[in-house]
């Protein structure tokens, strides 16, 4: 029988000692972490949250490895991180922007590079799913689509009318960040290598809050892309697969946000026509 094991992360605040005074301070992280955990406890996984603290790169990466030690093929991995995204310079040349992606983690930022190879330690026909209600920030667009952003209020049902809070790494703090610990970051490029030289055989689905060009939105319950799939897989009762899934999603959000569907690794047909969390 399949084996399913799931991972939470969710950051309301990071080390401000790490990010230059910058605390990151969200509403809705914890509370996205605990109700995936709770989806994903219900769906048969073995869930493990990380979240404030105890959501540190290390800890972050030694679940995932603890993961791909566990499962074989025909197992499966769940993934969710609810926190801020952001950036470092590519020092690996295979970002076409120049610039990599991140997971702003509680002591330091862990870098889409060091994600890949992390991928690569699974066995071949490991399934893993994975949801980012997070954004990457830092950018002339983003910062600009920031500022139109902060001036709209949310929808009504969302959070009665609150100015928007995105979960953006804001530009100062990324290059203030970067620059105070320039060897840290640029060594962990030099020692992972770049995602397109990564040989992944897990088959990887993302589902992310939003595109690389925009920002995901904090709310007071949950995020808004988290509190959408939640309200679309409505306890259960949704019976499409998962690139509908992605869909139906994307149609309940708004145009200045809207959801990415990914793969990575080995291309698996049966996994993708599956109901979404079936182990």
């Amino acid at each position: 029988m399949p084996k399913g094991l799931s991972l939470h992360i969710g950051l309301n605040f990071v080390d401000p000692n790490h990010y230059q005074g910058w605390d990151g301070q969200l509403a809705a992280c914890e509370f996205d972490a605990k109700d995936m955990s709770a989806l994903a406890k219900k769906k048969g996984f073995k869930p493990t949250m990380l979240i404030r603290e105890e959501a540190s790169a290390s800890a972050v990466t030694e679940a995932i490895t603890d993961a791909a030690n566990q499962l074989k093929v025909g197992d499966m991995l769940f993934v969710t991180y609810s926190g801020h995204g952001g950036q470092v310079p590519d020092k690996n040349g295979d970002e076409k922007d120049k610039m990599d992606e991140t997971w702003v983690l509680y002591d330091r930022q862990l870098i889409d590079d060091e994600l890949y190879t992390l991928w690569s330690r699974f066995a071949p026909g490991v399934r893993i799913f994975v949801l980012s209600d997070s954004c990457h920030s830092g950018s002339v667009t983003k910062a600009t689509l920031y500022e139109h952003l902060a001036a709209q209020p949310l929808a009504k049902d969302f959070s009665d009318n609150m100015t928007v809070r995105t979960r953006a790494l804001p530009e100062k703090v990324r290059d203030a960040t970067y620059s105070q610990n320039k060897k840290l970051y640029d060594r962990i490029q030099k020692t992972f290598q770049s995602g397109d030289k990564v040989a992944v055989n897990a088959s990887i689905l993302l589902i992310s809050g939003c595109q690389d060009n925009q920002l995901s939105s904090d709310g007071a319950r949950n995020g808004l892309f988290t509190q959408t799939l939640l309200k679309t897989w409505n306890k259960g009762k949704y019976k499409g697969r998962y690139r509908k899934f992605h869909q139906d999603i994307g149609l309940k959000m708004p145009p200045w946000q809207s959801p990415n569907f990914y793969r990575a690794g080995v291309r698996d047909a049966r996994f993708e026509a599956q109901a979404p969390f079936t182990i």
